[in-house]
């Protein structure tokens, strides 16, 4: 950031307005896997290791179509179709923390169900149709 937003001839890419990406980076380690894998489940992640430069994070899978998945009762919740792509979705618990639903009750107003839908609540006029 600079002072009132003048350059000083720096490049478009230095970054004046100082906006930031507002998922994590963990996150971003979810959905890559997601889309590279599209045929398993995302169940959660966990960090690894990070270096100057690079975060490296393991991604707990899991593949709907093997048997013993299946039939397990623990995980076989993962098999129904509405859990395709939970990670793209903000379902993970990563993606559950950048959308800000670690918060319950009065921290939460603004938040709840979505960010999206909350706005549109809040932006919305009700008119009764005899009034």
């Amino acid at each position: 950031p600079v002072h009132r937003g003048i350059t000083y001839g720096k490049p478009k890419t230095a970054g004046v307005k100082g906006v930031k990406l507002n998922k994590n980076k963990r996150v971003i380690a979810e959905q890559r896997l997601g889309s590279k894998f599209g045929n398993v489940r995302v169940l959660n992640s966990y960090w690894v290791n990070e270096d100057s430069t690079f975060t490296w994070y393991e991604v707990v899978c899991v593949d709907p179509s093997h048997k013993t998945i299946r039939n397990d009762p623990r995980v076989n919740w993962a098999v129904n179709a509405v859990h395709k792509h939970r990670e793209h979705r903000g379902l993970t618990s990563a993606g559950r923390k950048h959308r800000g639903m670690r918060h319950k009750g009065h921290k939460a107003s603004k938040l709840r169900p979505s960010v999206r839908a909350a706005w549109r609540r809040n932006n919305t006029h009700h008119f009764w149709r005899f009034r």
